[in-house]
């Protein structure tokens, strides 16, 4: 990135973030994110991202974006699985296997319905 001399590089920066985060929130891509931190793994968050990205190939899944992160700090809760649609609050998942992976896909995802059974809820 190239440093920032003046006021309007700044407001230029500012101007292309914001385009791109509307170019995002309009698409209406739904994000699945799976913490894949040692403990994840170790827990079997390798199988739930195999089960997620299945799924979408499964069903010809059109704007869903799958990711992967770090250690979400909640190891006990492991594997994790967030969900981000839209405009609305991300929704954080605990415990979730591959058949849960599948019902969250289908249950979440698909028609847009919190499966309440297996959300951590937000702390602070």
């Amino acid at each position: 990135m190239n440093a920032i001399k003046s006021l309007d590089d700044l407001k230029k920066i500012r101007e292309e973030a914001l385009a791109k985060r509307k170019v995002t929130e309009t698409s209406g891509a739904t994000q699945v994110i799976v913490a894949m931190g040692t403990c994840g793994i170790a827990a079997g968050a390798r199988e739930t991202m195999k089960a997620v990205l299945e799924y979408i190939e499964a069903k010809n899944l059109p704007n869903i974006v799958v990711s992967q992160t770090g250690c979400i700090g909640l190891c006990e809760q492991e594997p994790i699985l967030q969900v981000v649609s839209g405009q609305q609050e991300k929704v954080t998942y605990g415990k979730v296997s591959p058949e849960v992976a599948n019902r969250i896909m289908q249950e979440h995802v698909e028609k847009g319905e919190v499966v309440g059974d297996f959300v951590i809820p937000s702390v602070g």
